[in-house]
């Protein structure tokens, strides 16, 4: 894709019990750097549904677009980047890199550092056809623990509360052709990620053939270490510019 533009618009995409302010450190420095910023607040109803929320969110964009998500963003973020015409990279923040087939609530379930199985607990929510379905949300008095060990714990408190649930489809969805596969990708691994588990979040970005920086943080490496992962971010994006030139 030949463009004139020196800078892609960052499309932020946040992960499970979270919303668009996860983001917003990354954003004012970003903004600062000259870029275009986009932060969605995903509905978080399964991989399938916020993977089409978010591309008709990138098809409305004009110009290159390089796809960053944090967690289940990650998921997000590889299904909308195998189709999406502007995508030119993708940022996997703590986040997860599925291939194609495989299932969110398996993988999970295979990580030695992960603690956040434990700390979830089970709801309803209506489905406005009378019926319900299972979403999950994190026991605020484990949150800290499991997602952001690093944040104090007036933060942390103010997070819990505010947290958004996910439903139990963003386990069980299959992900569709990962966007890795055709796209350049870059990757922040967490060291002391207890939430996606660091363990599953490097073998992923490996195997993705990712551009790997480690960084000594929580799952919520975005917030606790926001100029770590600007710098990330700001690589590749100048470095997927170049290709696409």
């Amino acid at each position: 894709m030949a463009t004139t533009q020196d800078k892609p618009t960052i499309v932020l995409v946040h992960g499970a019990f979270a919303d668009g302010s996860s983001w917003s450190r990354v954003v004012e420095l970003l903004q600062e750097r000259g870029y275009d910023v986009v932060a969605p607040a995903v509905p978080l109803r399964g991989v399938t549904f916020d993977a089409a929320y978010v591309a008709g969110v990138v098809g409305q964009i004009h110009g290159p677009v390089l796809l960053v998500g944090h967690s289940y963003g990650g998921a997000v973020i590889s299904n909308v980047g195998a189709d999406a015409k502007n995508a030119i990279g993708l940022v996997f923040v703590a986040a997860f890199a599925p291939d194609k087939d495989e299932r969110l609530g398996d993988v999970t379930a295979t990580s030695k550092d992960a603690i956040l199985g434990q700390a979830l607990v089970q709801k309803t929510y209506p489905t406005g056809d009378g019926q319900t379905a299972v979403e999950f949300v994190i026991d605020p008095t484990q949150f800290r623990a499991a997602f952001a060990a690093d944040l104090p714990e007036v933060q942390t408190a103010v997070m819990a509360a505010t947290q958004r649930p996910v439903a139990a489809a963003a386990f069980t969805d299959p992900s569709g052709p990962p966007g890795w596969g055709s796209l350049p990708t870059w990757a922040v691994v967490a060291t002391a990620d207890k939430a996606a588990g660091a363990d599953v979040v490097r073998s992923m970005a490996q195997r993705a053939g990712a551009n790997v920086v480690e960084v000594d943080s929580s799952h919520v490496v975005m917030v606790s270490q926001p100029n770590a992962v600007t710098d990330v971010i700001v690589t590749a994006a100048e470095a997927a510019m170049l290709s696409v030139r």
